[in-house]
């Protein structure tokens, strides 16, 4: 697991970092502990303060943030910052609604002899963050900030393609005036996250990454006993009813199919297009999939950016032959991509039929997957055929229908007329083989809290 700073557009290796030592990660575990017994009595005034001056940073810094996105994983320019500009929204969510959304909260009970309960939420320690390349400093804010929020302080495991990316986020939060040891990046092997999972000390694991790694780390969680959330990927459905308005879908699914190079896990991956406008469709789809620019990401004409890596590249092209071998047609769309850098040509696949195992994968590129379904009861069991459930969209000029469509599909997100979106004030996550737990709003926020009742009882009440 070398950790190192690859530009995806050049091939360049710009920067390497050695793996942390067995000594560095009982140092670290050290020091977090010592500041968990002194965070966890802060008050949420000063907890507040710290993210609010991490996200004015952020605001103040966003070009040099930014860059280093397009340095180490090709993110566009324009997308970069509006990551800088999402992770300052994030802390600041936190920032005006922590102290709110963790108040103890009176229970009801019928009987007086009952007592007067309450249910208050307490920090549990130290908490282990395995974070993607895809979103290098998003990913960090949504476990970052409501952890920190509830008391509790932060171990991070980045990819290791973005090790400069998860430094300078632990220098922003040192500058922000977080406490030696709230937050503490380390460039660990896996066999030195079992080794943290396993510590008494550490009493949560959030990861957000592929199948693989999930069910290891998750296996690993739950025999050391300990609470873990997983986000584990997705192959979003792009439902497009009868009476859609199609240039906007098809704008916005061009869109959501493509943006962060089609590197996202609420990437709009599999078009379900009823059969009255598939045609029409597809064949604007074409076209506006077409006019995707490929190249230099720090470059504003730039609509495509490249993958993370070579790897990653090679990965998807060899997803899609394997795809063409089980019988679906793939079709390259658009100008040539540059020969050199991690670019796949933007595909369509089509014909992906039900005894095609890549009917069931994740394309993590510009690939889409398009069906044709014979009405809106198919496209919706099409939408739920799927191991994963992470999000999903409707398109239809009747919002309220497009609603009840969205009641039926199966998944832990679904937006009407929009791609699966990412914001500070909505929840993420999903089920099935996309994992569980939900981060964001109050329901991240109380994933690794001690949910503890409090009760009065009058000692001469019966038992």
């Amino acid at each position: 697991m070398a950790y190192a700073t690859i530009n995806p557009f050049t091939e360049e290796t710009v920067a390497t970092f050695p793996d942390a030592t067995d000594a560095q990660v009982e140092k670290a575990l050290d020091r977090a502990h010592q500041a968990f017994l002194k965070w966890r009595e802060t008050s949420f005034a000063e907890r507040a303060r710290v993210l609010q001056k991490a996200a004015v940073i952020l605001r103040r810094d966003s070009d040099k943030f930014a860059r280093l996105l397009t340095l180490e994983m090709g993110k566009l320019t324009a997308e970069a910052k509006a990551e800088v500009e999402l992770s300052a929204k994030i802390f600041e969510y936190y920032v005006e609604n922590a102290e709110r959304l963790l108040a103890p909260e009176e229970l009801p009970v019928k009987d007086p002899a009952e007592g007067k309960a309450k249910l208050v939420y307490e920090p549990l320690g130290i908490l282990l963050a395995i974070e993607p390349w895809n979103f290098p400093y998003y990913q960090i804010a949504r476990i970052l900030a409501p952890q920190l929020s509830a008391g509790n302080v932060l171990i991070l495991k980045h990819a290791s393609n973005v090790p400069q990316s998860a430094a300078i986020f632990a220098t922003l939060m040192a500058e922000a005036g977080l406490p030696e040891g709230a937050f503490t990046n380390l460039y660990a092997t896996r066999s030195q996250i079992e080794m943290i999972i396993n510590d008494p000390r550490v009493h949560g694991v959030a990861l957000t990454g592929s199948e693989a790694a999930g069910a290891v780390v998750a296996a690993q969680a739950g025999k050391a006993l300990k609470k873990s959330t997983m986000e584990l990927g997705g192959a979003d459905a792009f439902v497009v009813l009868a009476d859609a308005d199609m240039k906007k879908t098809v704008d916005w699914a061009v869109f959501g199919r493509h943006w962060n190079g089609g590197q996202v896990c609420v990437s709009s991956k599999r078009m379900i297009v009823v059969d009255k406008v598939y045609d029409i469709f597809i064949d604007q789809y074409r076209k506006g999939v077409a006019k995707l620019v490929a190249g230099d990401p720090s470059d504003p004409k730039t609509t495509l950016a490249p993958l993370s890596s070579k790897k990653a590249a090679d990965d998807v092209r060899e997803q899609i032959r394997k795809a063409v071998a089980h019988g679906a047609k793939a079709e390259q769309v658009g100008p040539a991509v540059p020969n050199h850098g991690a670019f796949v040509q933007p595909t369509l696949l089509t014909d992906v039929g039900e005894d095609n195992p890549a009917r069931y994968w994740e394309f993590f590129g510009p690939v889409s997957m398009i069906f044709r379904a014979r009405d809106e009861e198919d496209a919706i069991r099409i939408a739920n055929d799927s191991p994963f459930g992470l999000g999903g969209s409707v398109f239809t000029s009747d919002v309220k229908h497009g609603a009840e469509v969205a009641g039926k599909i199966s998944t832990g997100m679904v937006f009407v007329n929009h791609p699966t979106k990412v914001e500070a004030d909505l929840p993420f996550g999903g089920i099935r083989r996309s994992g569980y737990g939900r981060e964001l709003l109050g329901l991240g926020l109380k994933e690794f809290v001690n949910l503890k009742l409090i009760d009065v009882v009058d000692i001469d009440a019966k038992f």
